[in-house]
């Protein structure tokens, strides 16, 4: 049975959580493909509001096996809370599994981390200070430990001691601070979080296909977003691994035979946090409305969003890029105040007419954007249930990205809850 991909066309918080536990309710399993606990999903059933960091949406389905892949960093303290939080609220965790081969987030990444961007300044990238990056450095650099590594205290001890030889370096000659205690590391890695870990960890890949060849229907989640993307996003100002849905083959395990939907999620409007360019990027009392009204903070950092008016040459990119098959359009209902919308349908710069963001980074910090403008609806769009109740020019604007983008859109969401969502034809 081929999989799905559920993959963030912006630079993330595009409402993929909702969308990825709507299609969850398909699946038999859910397996999170990279990224760390620096991306938070959120999802509201009945009223209560889960915000996931680590665990994959579809742990709030009693059938699916929700899985970290081996394109994950993992946090355990992170997890083990979150674990607690979900089986505090009732929601069983036993059947969550954590690869071997995902890599551990030591404290002195987190150090790294918040040392480097200090000592960037100005030019920080703005990241969430997690070590998420600092993670992914050594497990290129083939240093890292990875969470199989618990499992042998002896293995554990001398991959920490080799890369605490060259850590504590760096914190003592480059940032004057004072040296990392593996015994200190040890005790909470072996003695605190292994006894709890211990049961969650497997070989994932092997049980990604043992559902695949059983017929089970497998979702592959990323997080962050396409621009997010190590290789593809708006670099540097991008995250550390590759949230595109070629990341899910690497992440999960899976070839890209296996893969037959992409699933691109898009909003209504874009956001970004921290650095980096934005060409339709809102100021003033027009983008305080809409980060108020929209709720436009970090799920994870709780840090104000930076927002834009809809970009179609973007997502025409991020077409190109996951080989996306169909668009869930989130949060469209957070347009409801405005009574003139703008969507982006191409770029300018000296002269020259883009359909897609221009390759050099020079150029895309300089474009202007090119806007259709559509009346705006001035209507709650929250208890919409079918298209037919949704007013005109709403459906025109949903039409129009369709029609530039040219890709179809088969979910709108009009609301945070999960069942607040009308589907497309």
């Amino acid at each position: 049975m081929p999989a799905t991909v559920v993959v963030g066309t912006q630079w993330g918080d595009e409402g993929k959580g909702k969308f990825t536990d709507l299609v969850a309710k398909e699946m038999h399993m859910v397996v999170r493909y990279q990224g760390g606990h620096n991306a938070g999903h959120t999802i509201v059933v009945e009223g209560e509001t889960f915000a996931l960091q680590l665990v994959p949406s579809g742990v709030l389905y009693d059938h699916i096996t929700p899985v970290i892949g081996n394109g994950v960093v993992v946090h355990p303290a992170t997890l083990l809370a979150e674990v607690d939080m979900l089986t505090s609220r009732g929601i069983d965790c036993s059947r969550l599994r954590v690869s071997g081969n995902a890599h551990l987030i030591m404290p002195y990444h987190e150090e790294l981390d918040t040392l480097t961007e200090r000592w960037l300044g100005k030019n920080r990238l703005g990241t969430t200070k997690s070590g998420i990056g600092p993670t992914y450095a050594d497990k290129a650099t083939r240093v890292g430990l990875r969470v199989q590594d618990l499992l042998d205290a002896k293995i554990f001890r001398e991959k920490l001691d080799i890369v605490l030889k060259e850590k504590n370096r760096i914190f003592a000659k480059v940032y004057n601070r004072l040296p990392v205690s593996a015994d200190d590391i040890a005790g909470h890695y072996l003695d605190e979080y292994l006894p709890r870990m211990g049961p969650m960890i497997a070989d994932t890949v092997s049980m990604v296909h043992e559902a695949l060849d059983a017929g089970s229907n497998v979702l592959l989640e990323g997080a962050q977003a396409t621009f997010l993307d190590l290789d593809h996003g708006t670099y540097p100002y991008v995250t550390s691994s590759n949230p595109v849905a070629g990341g899910a083959c690497t992440g999960a395990g899976v070839g890209p035979r296996h893969i037959d939907r992409v699933i691109g999620v898009a909003k209504g409007y874009l956001t970004r946090v921290g650095s980096g360019p934005f060409p339709t990027e809102m100021h003033g009392e027009e983008a305080d409305r809409l980060i108020e009204w929209a709720g436009e903070f970090g799920t994870v950092t709780g840090r104000r969003r930076r927002v834009g008016w809809f970009d179609v040459p973007m997502l025409r990119q991020a077409i190109r890029l996951n080989s996306i098959s169909e668009v869930a359009l989130a949060k469209i209902d957070k347009l409801d105040q405005f009574d003139v919308l703008k969507v982006c349908v191409a770029y300018e710069y000296e002269g020259k007419r883009y359909q897609y963001p221009p390759y050099h980074q020079s150029e895309l910090h300089k474009v202007r954007p090119v806007y259709e403008e559509l009346p705006g609806w001035r209507t709650d769009l929250s208890d919409a249930e079918q298209v037919e109740q949704l007013p005109d020019q709403a459906r025109d604007f949903v039409k129009l990205i369709s029609a530039e983008a040219r890709i179809p859109i088969h979910l709108l969401g009009v609301g945070p809850s999960r069942h607040q969502f009308v589907h497309l034809s």
